[in-house]
């Protein structure tokens, strides 16, 4: 159900994407866009994990530079049947993870140095169950697309308001005229944020199940999940600060001023997930 809900979403955005370069264009405007498209799709496919890892600045670790990390990473990658991702640990002293890349096969982990301090060996096991979940249902790229396709439709709302302020009623193939491209311009980023945030509330639920099924235990990331929800609302991450679109990308809400399950956020509610991993450990049996 999930993947269904996810693949809704995402042709929803590319229909909103399309939609409004013919709002501003007509039959050319929507073409454009389906070319731009097409084209940030290609490079964020190839090079959004390199793009990340630089912007937080992330170092790979071997397994000699950090043992306990690297064989936690390598025990779960065995059990979930995966190729041994890259490991990469950022200096940072918020607890907080990501997992990034295209594929199975070319995907990363990364922890922060807060997160690798603070939680005990199981609880950053079922941490890492949880990003090695988002590699195996493959929503590091789902994801990636995502917030290109956002991207793109916000340039294309600078450009509709750049167009409405300068171009007046003149641009003969807006079959909409000004009203078109006011709609472009205010509309389309909040729906594309709208479609971005539900589907990465979405991927963060289906991880955690998936995350539990990895480890076997849920109530290892179900007690992370306490400690790094602490920990993000009492300690920055200026490098998100920064760049609030990666935001979805963590486990935990790494910005500030969340923690409600509601429209506008990112990520489900901590309590909300914490209650669903209990819920699933009581399900299935004793847990420890």
């Amino acid at each position: 159900m999930n993947y269904v809900r996810t693949a809704i979403l995402l042709a929803g955005m590319t229909a909103l994407f399309m939609g409004a370069g013919f709002m501003i264009g007509g039959q050319q405007g929507m073409l454009i866009a389906l070319v731009l498209a097409a084209g940030m799709n290609f490079f964020a496919y190839w090079n959004s994990d390199k793009v990340v890892l630089r912007m937080y600045r992330a170092r790979p670790v071997t397994q000699a530079e950090a043992p306990a990390f690297y064989n936690i990473v390598a025990q779960l990658a065995d059990k979930a049947s995966l190729p041994m991702p890259r490991v990469y640990i950022v200096e940072n002293d918020q607890p907080n993870a990501f997992a990034t890349g295209r594929n199975p096969e070319n995907a990363a982990v990364c922890a922060t140095t807060g997160l690798l301090r603070n939680l005990s060996h199981e609880e950053i096991a079922g941490v890492m169950a949880h990003e090695l979940g988002h590699v195996k249902n493959r929503d590091t790229l789902t994801m990636t697309i995502t917030a290109t396709i956002a991207g793109a439709i916000s340039m294309l709302a600078n450009f509709a308001m750049f167009a409405g302020m300068f171009g007046g009623n003149n641009n003969r193939n807006n079959p909409f005229g000004f009203v078109g491209v006011l709609l472009v311009a205010i509309l389309a980023p909040l729906a594309a944020m709208l479609v971005q945030m539900a589907i990465s509330r979405t991927r963060e639920y289906a991880a955690d199940r998936m995350g539990a099924e990895i480890s076997g235990r849920p109530l290892w990331l179900a007690s992370a999940l306490e400690k790094l929800e602490r920990g993000a609302q009492a300690i920055d991450n200026e490098a998100a600060e920064r760049n609030p679109a990666t935001a979805h990308m963590f486990i935990i809400n790494p910005l500030h001023a969340h923690g409600v399950d509601s429209l506008f956020s990112t990520h489900p509610s901590t309590a909300n997930r914490i209650r669903r991993l209990r819920e699933l450990a009581g399900a299935v049996g004793p847990w420890g």
